[in-house]
Order: structure tokens, then C-alpha cells, then sequence
């Protein structure tokens, strides 16, 4: 991967994050993919428009996401994101804080980026290892 397609990548990732903590619907639909698949820590699949409705609903309020330990692992047009996540947030009006693993498939779509894969794991607790 080039480093112009490290830098796209990176920015992508900062963007997500920051539409993720606005539930900005309109950046998080271009940014996700229409195909999207995304695991999340409680092991159940959401679509694109699952994704986009916690947001919608307002069920879903993320308040910070704290990325930390990002590592790239690219093939052509695609970008496997492994990166750790401190997220403080409420869901369904309840706390929703914690340490989380995530991986995320970004695939080039034309000339932008989208997150066609995710998987979310919950952590016990930060690990500066990690």
C-alpha cells in the first residue's frame, strides 16, 4: 500500500469515529457499505441499515472513541484495520463504556473508501499491551 493510501485509509478510519460520535447518518452512509456485515461484541450481525438505525433512533449515543494501537494490513483495494477503542457512550439510556477490539475490511469503491467488514470484540479491560 502506498503511504497516499495509508493516509486515505487513516482518514477514513478519524471520520468514521467522528460521524460515529455525532451519529452523523449522512457521513456513516457513505462510509459504510451497502454490503456491510458488521459483528458486533454481543455476536449478533447488523446490516448497513441496522447500523445506521441505532444511530437514527438515537439508541445508540457515543459520546468518545479513544483509538489506540491501529495497524494496517493491506491486498490492492483493500485495508484490513485491526485497532483497540476506549468508547464511553449510553445505550437505551443505560452506560455503555468500555475497552474494545475491532477489525474493520475497508474496500475502495470507485474513489472512496468503505467499510464493507466489521467484527467488534469486548475487552475485560484496557491493556496497555495491547
Amino acid at each position: 500500500m502506498s503511504n497516499d493510501q495509508s493516509q486515505q485509509i487513516l482518514q477514513a478510519e478519524e471520520a468514521l469515529k467522528i460521524a460515529m460520535q455525532k451519529s452523523d447518518i449522512v457521513a456513516l452512509d457513505n462510509l459504510l457499505s451497502e454490503q456491510l456485515i458488521f459483528t458486533n461484541h454481543l455476536g449478533q450481525r447488523l446490516s448497513k441499515n441496522d447500523d445506521l438505525d441505532l444511530h437514527r433512533s438515537g439508541l445508540l449515543n457515543i459520546k468518545s472513541i479513544e483509538l489506540y494501537n491501529l495497524d494496517l494490513i493491506t491486498l490492492q483495494e483493500t485495508c484490513v484495520v485491526h485497532t483497540f477503542a476506549s468508547i464511553a457512550g449510553t445505550y437505551n439510556g443505560q452506560s455503555a463504556n468500555g475497552h474494545f477490539a475491532f477489525s474493520r475490511v475497508w474496500a475502495k469503491h470507485g474513489d472512496k473508501w468503505q467499510v464493507i467488514s466489521a467484527q467488534s470484540t469486548l475487552l475485560a479491560q484496557k491493556d496497555a499491551k495491547n
